[in-house]
């Protein structure tokens, strides 16, 4: 645990310095162009290109030294961020610079985040996984929780360059406790040994494997599901809470959901979990539904404030309870490829999310609720009608729609005996741990 710590919060560091540079970026490129559309395609080129890069960077991780991935990884990405600080202070920076440098970072995170998952297996105690995942939670909130508020008072004090250094100052912190640490390498399983062969075969393997396991296979599609849908809606946050409330507002509501994601992450770092995993994600998940369901439901911003902070409080319970059961059921030496194409197929759905949920909110939900649209009579009196309240319809059957799947899945005996119809997975022989640096130079 205290490698992992180490780790941890490297990393941790290195997510808040990168959430600094995303937000200063995002205003920079809408104050220059006040598009809301070339807003939308920084997340599209941060998304899009890890799908596309992942079921082989996790091959690459798990023929790799993993701790030597991450450094790669976290160094290409920081040469990124070093070139738009040159362009910036050169007065040169243009969108395409930033799409490019959002790109390449996805690209790095394909391979940077599977090495991290699969090296905390490594890392933790499997009694512990819950904890650890809840700690990576931790991590994520409290960057979506400062990173707005910090980076609003640098830009300010210190401007664009001046944040971009210090994402370059985090990302040397990472690499030096990288450094730092030693990873286990994680010992040879026979589905390892079997699928051994081109790229192109180990890649298959991270589909294979999850696909002839029901239960894992089970969960993937739920979740992939739940993405789509709830990426629709999550991309339509700010046009929502704009129609009845104002940009001040907006933060405040936006940091109260980050800091009810934060206490459910120290929450889970602390309580790991229910013993049966399986309850953790799908009594949770139903919950979450519930709270986006209720985002929608009324514009008022003491029941959207609510309704945030009970979904972001519920998804670190998720996220780790999942996590802890992937970690169980993959054999360590194959969990990059595995984690790798679950990741992608996960997300795979999310590009199109972003893409049709602005036509869908305008062209159908939006006109429906109007004050003389063809629901403003019924559904109307209920999610109230005019500006804004299409989207909020949207919410809410987002959010029903993700509650019914998560209790429908508990018919799916796949599902609810995932933990109990799949064995651990356990090495075939002991991992071979390296010395740390300074007992090598000892034995030397």
């Amino acid at each position: 645990m205290r490698t992992f710590f180490v780790l941890w919060a490297g990393q941790a560091l290195s997510l808040l310095g990168s959430g600094l540079t995303g937000f200063a970026l995002g205003v920079w490129v809408f104050q220059r162009t006040g598009s809301a559309t070339q807003f939308a395609m920084i997340a599209l080129a941060a998304t899009l290109p890890a799908v596309l890069v992942s079921p082989f960077a996790g091959v690459m991780v798990d023929r790799w030294d993993r701790r030597k991935v991450m450094i790669v990884s976290d160094s290409f990405a920081a040469a990124g961020t070093a070139v738009l600080a040159l362009l910036y202070w050169n007065d040169a920076l243009a969108l395409w610079h930033i799409l490019v440098a959002s790109a390449l970072g996805a690209s790095m995170g394909a391979f940077q985040g599977p090495a991290y998952q699969a090296s905390v297996t490594q890392l933790v105690p499997k009694e512990q996984y819950g904890r650890a995942s809840g700690m990576a939670q931790m991590a994520r909130a409290a960057a979506n929780v400062l990173s707005p508020f910090l980076a609003g008072l640098l830009l300010v004090t210190l401007g664009v360059t001046g944040i971009l250094i210090i994402d370059l100052g985090t990302f040397l912190v990472a690499v030096t406790t990288l450094l730092l640490v030693r990873i286990p390498k994680p010992a040879e399983s026979k589905e390892g040994r079997a699928a051994k062969g081109s790229v192109w075969t180990e890649a298959w393997q991270g589909w294979s494997y999850i696909r002839v396991r029901e239960g894992l296979f089970a969960m993937l599609l739920l979740f992939a599901a739940l993405n789509f849908m709830l990426s629709a809606v999550n991309a339509l946050t700010a046009p929502m809470l704009l129609s009845f409330t104002t940009p001040d507002k907006l933060g405040g509501i936006l940091s109260l959901g980050g800091v009810g994601m934060l206490v459910g992450s120290v929450a889970m770092s602390i309580w790991g979990g229910p013993r049966r995993k399986i309850h953790g994600v799908l009594g949770f998940l139903i919950l979450l539904g519930f709270g986006v369901a209720m985002v929608g439901l009324r514009p008022s911003a003491v029941m959207v404030t609510a309704g945030f902070f009970l979904a972001m409080a519920c998804a670190p319970v998720i996220n780790g309870s999942s996590q802890a059961i992937w970690q169980r059921k993959v054999p360590a030496d194959i969990q990059g490829r595995v984690f790798a194409t679950r990741g992608m197929v996960s997300m795979a759905a999310m590009p199109l999310a972003y893409l049709i949920s602005g036509p869908a909110a305008d062209l159908l939900f939006n006109p429906l609720l109007m004050e003389d649209g063809k629901l403003a009579a019924s559904i109307g009196r209920i999610v109230g009608t005019g500006e804004g309240r299409g989207i909020g319809l949207m919410f809410v059957i987002a959010g029903l729609g993700a509650a019914l799947a998560s209790a429908a899945a508990y018919l799916n005996p796949r599902i609810r005996r995932v933990e109990e119809e799949l064995p651990d997975a356990e090495p075939e022989e002991e991992p071979e741990v390296e010395a740390p640096a300074a007992a090598q130079g000892a034995e030397a």
